[in-house]
């Protein structure tokens, strides 16, 4: 199996007028020509799930904004490129590789749901991304591609919840990156309600957002796409949603981007058609394993299960992955061998999300910080029976009453390492082993000539967001100053 190139060019695309020699700009031509119906039904027809995460139908989505949408304000589209999964770098990739196409894409989303803006959420500490995409929406908008919708790159914070995409909308409306209980369909970037303090001025909280109704409500719905998810749109546009479906499966058509990094002979991204087997994608990215070494578990970031050996035959589409208690995920995949510690590699995990938990949800902040600490404790070699009692009570409740996927991520990624890998948590309990430091856990910066370097900084980072010496005690959502502005998370 080798790799293709519907979305990730072999070289890159370096201006607007090479992306046209590339037969770049018919889709945004037919868009321009057909009613925005006949784009959501072209979406429709190719099968096109989003890519980044939870695979859910494109064109549902699109359908639903525009079904909801505002009589008095204009909806935006939100190309969602705040990369933070762990193992994951495809986003970035992409839009250094072409990032035309992906704003080709938004902007024909943004005629089919009536927008009139398009904003990239992109992350400060992706500067040379950010610089890329805003030179090619000058050469764009200097084209004249697009008339009248607006286009904005925006930079926002490190924090992972910076991803999840309603509160992406939070932080480019000017509040932090605390998860919506309204749906960006019913809310959109430009929170114009009241609820316990006028949104507007920041005096509310956005756990606070009263629910709208489908019909006559001001505020505007937004719609949020993966980078990946929209740079397949220009394609499906230009060649049609039987061409799109000449590649992958039936439940899972066209191709997937992938990130291969950990125990291989080099890290790497790269696209296959779904359906492609795991090990497949592992062999020709990452060149297989280090010498002399087998692989033990794959880890799809910090959302999925984790992946054994005997799985890795495993086609990689949404049903295929589904039916080994897995996900597809962001197809960023960390492969692990017989010398690295699942214990640690777990508890890593564990506090990963423990700290970027933003504590609008109790369970998941107190409840993961004490899953987390236990966690730790039993790589250590130092757990006893007591606390694994205690980590199953954890794995059970910690997502009670969430409002965002995140607590979820931590029971079914501990919960995977207890039921998957039992030998190796007995190890640790028993002292069998040496107790080892939970694994460093955290976004990739980079990967340069074939070496991840993933985010050191994130090992001294306190469950309150802070960088200090000690943890303040307080959640992110209890301590932040609604009335400062989301740069202040840097500070």
């Amino acid at each position: 199996m080798t790799m293709v190139h519907r979305v990730l060019p072999p070289e890159p695309v370096r201006s607007l007028d090479e992306h046209l020699r590339r037969r770049g700009g018919r889709g945004l031509e037919i868009a321009g020509e057909v009613e925005p119906e006949a784009l959501i039904d072209e979406i429709e027809a190719s099968g096109l799930r989003g890519r980044g995460g939870a695979g859910f139908p494109t064109h549902i989505k699109w359908r639903t904004v525009r079904d909801n949408r505002s009589e008095v304000m204009k909806s935006t589209v939100v190309v969602n490129g705040a990369e933070g999964e762990p193992g994951t770098y495809k986003d970035r990739t992409i839009l250094m590789l072409d990032p035309y196409s992906v704003i080709e894409g938004a902007l024909i989303a943004a005629m089919a749901i009536g927008a009139d803006r398009v904003v990239f959420g992109l992350k400060r500490s992706f500067a040379e991304v950010a610089a890329r995409v805003r030179a090619a929406c000058t050469e764009v908008t200097a084209a004249g591609w697009g008339p009248g919708i607006e286009l904005v790159v925006f930079e926002g914070p490190d924090e992972y919840l910076y991803g999840e995409e309603t509160a992406l909308l939070e932080t480019i409306d000017g509040r932090y990156p605390f998860p919506r209980i309204a749906p960006p369909f019913r809310r959109g970037v430009d929170e114009v309600v009241q609820s316990e303090g006028d949104l507007s001025s920041g005096s509310g909280q956005s756990s606070h957002v009263d629910m709208a109704g489908p019909d006559g409500q001001v505020a505007p719905p937004a719609l949020v796409d993966n980078v990946e998810t929209l740079a397949n749109v220009p394609h499906i546009i230009a060649r049609g949603g039987r061409w799109f479906r000449t590649e992958g499966t039936d439940e899972s058509p066209g191709t997937i981007v992938c990130t291969v990094t950990g125990s291989v002979q080099h890290s790497g991204v790269g696209e296959f058609m779904m359906g492609t087997p795991l090990i497949d994608v592992i062999n020709e990215i990452g060149g297989g394993t280090l010498r002399d070494r087998r692989i033990v578990a794959v880890l799809g970031g910090v959302s999925n299960a984790l992946i054994p050996a005997d799985q890795l035959d495993t086609p990689l589409s949404y049903e295929g992955m589904a039916a080994i208690g897995s996900g597809l995920g962001s197809a960023g995949f960390v492969v692990y061998d017989d010398e690295d510690d699942l214990v640690s590699v777990v508890a890593g995990v564990s506090r990963f999300l423990a700290v970027e938990s933003c504590g609008q949800c109790t369970p998941c902040k107190k409840g993961g910080v004490a899953l987390s600490e236990l966690m730790a404790k039993l790589s250590r070699s130092g757990a006893d029976e007591r606390d694994m009692a205690a980590i199953r009570e954890r794995v059970d409740t910690v997502a009670d009453g969430a409002r965002c996927y995140l607590a979820s991520q931590h029971e079914v990624v501990v919960g995977s390492l207890l039921e998957r890998f039992a030998d190796q948590v007995d190890a640790h309990l028993t002292g069998a082993v040496a107790g080892v430091e939970p694994a460093l856990i955290a976004e990739l910066v980079t990967i340069d000539d074939g070496s991840a370097i993933v985010d050191e900084r994130h090992a001294g980072k306190q469950p309150d967001w802070t960088y200090g010496a000690t943890d303040s005690g307080q959640a992110p959502a209890d301590r932040l100053d609604e009335h400062r502005a989301p740069e202040a998370l840097e500070d």
